[in-house]
C-alpha cells in the first residue's frame, strides 16, 4: 500500500495544480530535480544564479512549496537557492512523514546536501522549516554557516486555548460545511487580515484535500544545541497566533547561543506584502553581514 497524506487522487491534482500556477506566477526561472534519499524521493526546486552561495530553504508546514518561495524572491537575485518539498508535505516528494523529533530530517537535509556537493551553507526556514533547521542545528550543527528562521516553529507555542478558538473549531466547521466565512475566519486569524485570495483558496483546498501534519517539530531545549554557534537571525510576528513573538523571543534567548539579531514585526503568522519587503531586507543585511 503506497502511502499518501491526500484523501483522494483528484485532491492530489488539484494541490499540484495550484502548485503549478504558482511556479508559473513566478518571473525568475525555476529548475527542478528529484533526489533519491534513504527517506524516499525528494523534489527540489532551484533558482538563482548557478555561481551564487547556496541557500536552502525549507517551505512552511500544510502548504506548498512556491507559497513559501514567493515570500523570498529578492534572495534569488544573489542566491543560489535550493527548497525542497518537504517529505510527507503537499508537493512532489515522498508522502510518507518523516519524524520532526529525531535527527531524520538533519540526515534527510545532508544526503541532500552531498547531492549537491555543499558542505556548509545558510539556511531559511518560515514556521515548520524553521522547526527542520533547528533539528539539523541539533544534530549537524557543522553543516550550518548561518540561520534564518521566520515565525518559527520548534521553539515554544502559542496559547493552545486560542488556537482551539480561532483555528480549531472554525477547521472542524469548515471541513463539515466548507463554508468560506470559516475558511476567512481562519486564514484572516492566520494573516492578521491580510492573506492574498490565491493562498486563502490554496489552503481551503489543503484543508479539504489533505491529512493534515498535526505534530509540530520538537520544542528545542539548549542542551541539543551547545555544539550550534553560527550566526541566528529570528523573525517573528507580534500578532501570530502559532508563535507568537513574546515566547519566541524569550525561548530563543535562553536556547539559541550565538542569537545574532532577533526582529520582530506587528503581524500574524502570513505576512503582508508590507511586511514581506521589511523581512527581506532584515535577512538580505543579515546574509551580507554573516554569509
Amino acid at each position: 500500500m503506497k502511502h499518501t497524506i491526500y484523501n483522494s487522487d483528484n485532491g492530489r491534482l488539484k494541490i499540484l495544480t495550484h502548485y503549478e500556477q504558482y511556479l508559473n506566477s513566478f518571473d525568475f526561472e525555476v529548475e527542478r530535480a528529484f533526489v533519491d534519499t534513504s527517506f524516499g524521493k525528494t523534489h527540489v526546486l532551484m533558482a538563482g544564479p548557478k555561481e551564487g552561495k547556496p541557500l536552502f530553504i525549507f517551505q512552511g508546514g500544510n502548504c506548498v512549496n512556491p507559497m513559501t518561495l514567493s515570500w523570498l524572491k529578492p534572495l534569488i537575485q544573489k542566491y543560489r537557492i535550493y527548497a525542497p518539498d518537504t517529505i510527507g508535505h503537499p508537493g512532489y516528494s515522498e508522502q510518507k512523514r518523516i519524524s520532526a523529533k529525531d535527527d531524520s530530517f538533519a540526515q534527510w537535509i545532508a544526503e541532500l546536501m552531498d547531492y549537491f556537493n555543499i558542505k556548509k551553507c545558510a539556511f531559511l526556514g518560515p514556521s515548520y522549516g524553521a522547526g527542520i533547521v533547528l533539528r539539523l542545528a541539533t544534530y549537524m550543527p557543522d553543516r550550518i554557516d548561518c540561520a534564518v528562521l521566520v515565525s518559527p516553529a520548534g521553539l515554544k507555542l502559542g496559547s493552545k486555548m486560542e488556537m482551539i478558538q480561532h483555528i480549531l473549531i472554525p477547521l472542524l466547521l469548515f471541513k463539515n460545511t466548507s463554508s468560506a466565512k470559516y475558511l476567512e475566519k481562519i486564514t484572516d486569524r492566520m494573516s492578521a487580515d491580510c492573506m492574498k485570495e490565491m493562498d486563502r483558496q490554496i489552503i481551503g483546498d489543503i484543508f479539504r484535500y489533505v491529512k493534515l501534519e498535526q505534530e509540530m517539530p520538537k520544542l528545542t531545549v539548549r542542551k541539543e544545541l551547545e555544539n550550534y554557534f553560527s550566526p541566528t537571525l529570528i523573525i517573528a510576528g507580534e500578532k501570530d497566533i502559532f508563535f507568537p513573538k513574546k515566547k519566541i523571543k524569550r525561548r530563543a534567548e535562553q536556547v539559541i547561543p550565538n542569537l545574532t539579531i532577533f526582529q520582530s514585526f506587528n503581524m500574524g503568522h502570513f505576512p503582508s506584502d508590507d511586511y514581506l519587503e521589511k523581512i527581506n531586507n532584515v535577512i538580505i543585511n543579515f546574509l551580507n553581514n554573516y554569509y
